[in-house]
């Protein structure tokens, strides 16, 4: 009676003080970001005083972390005759919210029926196709748990990592082979008296799982480096400093202090092709947080030019771009260009601060090679060519003229500049009979011609001729021959 009387005190106590850490400190563990699922079970084999254990421990081990999406999203479903959801993933955004609902959780008794609620797991955690960890947390006695082989296979199977906790008697063989390795950190065996003695070992072992990349490089060139963080402290609530150096100590530890409502700094005056390694630091009298950490290696050194680019094309004209732009470490840029194959070479200097400009008075329809160097502050010298290829000539026709020659003939004459051109295309509407439809004739011409003579015009005939280049049709001149029967009229 003395035995149940002190474990009674002690339940009370216990309850009591669960109870007065509702409340939250205002710095949490924003470390994470994943799913956890508890397995908790709920079944007839487990006390109520076990029971109540396992659900305390349960509360204290998620107390330190941020909670909702993009943090850590926890779940809590329990084992008994039938699985019972007691809240799902996406209920629990803070938490006051989850420590309060812990409270009301009550053990449902009945049989332990693991297999059914590990189908209902595995569910909750596949469901979703977000890209974070997911965990399964088991909480058990380990007594006849059923053929729960499959199930946790299938769990594993898809990248849910298990973790069991038992109460001493469990079985060993069937949780051994139900966790993810590694197992001395994934499996833990306690008596239930002594369960917080696992809780900081099992919170270790779950945030290698859920631990989130929270200082990472967003943009990377052979100088300069983009840090960005998620951020954990707000506006004035302290700062962040941050440290760096190449990894072979071949400069100096450089350290910063950043407000603390950023949440990127950029790194500059770096070496290229050399790995470094920095540090961030949250400083906060609201509580303490890790320090992360994040190597890189930048990018090997570019010298200029190392592209070029054509634009702005025309028969006379290209546009020459080239980069990146030094200004810093290039003293010049010259382009050279010439016809190819034997065309006189042109050059043009430029300033450092330039880098594309416009090569004028060029001839239509040619191949050029175009060639951009640059001479370096250090002396280095640095080409790179192209070839490029101006637009044909497309000049309108001009001086259209249609003269009668005879009855339904007419002579067709025009001006043309000969540059590029390939023909022309020659189309009117011929008369097939007094009594039939007029259709439309066509035809091609050599480009030396300036004149033809159509025959069997339809009265009010359309007359065009169009110039043809290589690339294509261009614009066209027309005019429309007015006739009658026995008489005409030429426009």
């Amino acid at each position: 009676m003395k035995s149940l009387f002190l474990r009674c005190v002690f339940l009370w106590a216990m309850l009591e003080r669960s109870y007065m850490q509702i409340t939250v400190p205002a710095t949490v563990l924003n470390c994470c970001e994943g799913d956890i699922l508890i397995l908790l079970d709920s079944s007839g084999s487990i006390a109520n005083y076990e029971y109540l254990r396992m659900l305390n421990f349960a509360a204290d081990l998620l107390r330190p972390f941020s909670l909702g999406r993009g943090h850590v999203r926890v779940g809590l479903l329990q084992v008994g005759t039938n699985p019972h959801l007691e809240f799902s993933l996406d209920v629990h955004s803070n938490q006051e919210s989850l420590q309060k609902a812990l409270q009301r959780v009550k053990q449902l008794q009945g049989d332990t029926n693991t297999e059914a609620a590990l189908r209902v797991a595995q569910q909750l955690l596949t469901e979703m196709d977000e890209n974070v960890p997911k965990v399964l947390l088991w909480l058990t006695d380990g007594v006849q748990p059923g053929d729960v082989d499959r199930p946790m296979s299938e769990l594993k199977a898809q990248g849910v990592s298990v973790l069991a906790v038992s109460t001493v008697h469990g079985n060993y063989q069937v949780l051994r082979r139900a966790v993810t390795p590694p197992l001395e950190s994934h499996l833990q065996f306690v008596d239930i008296d002594n369960i917080n003695i696992i809780m900081k070992d099992l919170r270790e072992a779950i945030i290698k799982i859920i631990g989130a990349e929270r200082l990472r490089v967003v943009h990377l060139t052979s100088h300069s480096a983009v840090l960005e963080w998620r951020p954990v402290l707000s506006a004035g609530s302290g700062y962040y400093e941050l440290w760096y150096n190449s990894v072979r100590k071949t400069m100096s530890e450089i350290r910063r202090v950043i407000s603390s409502d950023s949440s990127r700094a950029e790194l500059t005056d770096l070496q290229p092709d050399t790995t470094y390694t920095a540090s961030l630091r949250p400083e906060s009298n609201l509580g303490l947080f890790m320090t992360l950490s994040v190597d890189f290696t930048t990018l090997p050194e570019v010298l200029s030019p190392a592209e070029v680019s054509l634009s702005d094309s025309g028969p006379h004209q290209i546009r020459v771009s080239w980069g990146p732009l030094q200004p810093a470490q290039v003293q010049r840029y010259t382009v050279e260009y010439g016809a190819i194959p034997s065309g006189h070479v042109h050059t043009v200097s430029l300033h450092s601060q330039k880098n594309s400009t416009l090569l004028t008075g060029l001839e239509p329809g040619t191949q050029y090679l175009v060639t951009v160097s640059a001479l370096h502050v250090d002396g280095k010298e640095r080409a790179m060519s192209v070839r490029a290829c101006t637009q044909e000539a497309m000049v309108a026709l001009a001086d259209l003229q249609l003269a009668p020659v005879e009855r339904q003939e007419v002579q067709v004459t025009w001006q043309a500049y000969q540059e590029g051109l390939k023909g022309y295309w020659v189309s009117w509407e011929r008369e097939n009979s007094p009594s039939s439809k007029s259709s439309v004739s066509s035809t091609y011409l050599p480009p030396t011609t300036r004149s033809t003579r159509l025959t069997n015009l339809a009265p009010s005939s359309r007359v065009c001729v169009t110039p043809v280049y290589s690339s294509g049709r261009g614009d066209g001149i027309c005019c429309t021959a007015s006739t009658q029967r026995g008489s005409s009229q030429w426009g």
